[in-house]
């Protein structure tokens, strides 16, 4: 185990938590503000699509959840399941990749 490496992640971990934090807090206004003035699904989608400002927001957003998530998971499979080491590492990069695609293809059909 590398304490460096292992120091870089726990410091990505409480980055993203932050990030995620402003992103989650954005969000969950968005969607009062929303609500409460009555727009449709179609409403909400008209006023993203072209919106690159949005887009932008939202990939942040992904990207943060990528990276936060491969790493928390790493952790806890590391504890529970004895799951370490270059396989470990290389699962969970595949895990973050799969999340950051997914999360960008869900931002290209909203914002696009």
């Amino acid at each position: 185990m590398n304490a460096r490496r292992e120091t870089m992640l726990w410091a990505a971990q409480r980055l993203t938590a932050a990030i995620l934090a402003f992103c989650v807090l954005v969000h969950l206004v968005t969607i009062i503000y929303a609500v409460r003035g009555g727009l449709s699904a179609a409403d909400i989608l008209a006023r993203t699509r072209g919106n690159y400002l949005w887009g932008a927001f939202y990939a942040t957003f992904v990207v943060a959840v990528s990276i936060h998530g491969a790493i928390g998971l790493r952790a806890i499979a590391s504890e529970w399941l004895a799951f370490r080491g270059r396989a470990a590492d290389g699962v969970m990069a595949a895990l973050a990749v799969a999340l950051a695609v997914l999360g960008m293809r869900a931002i290209v059909a909203v914002v696009a």
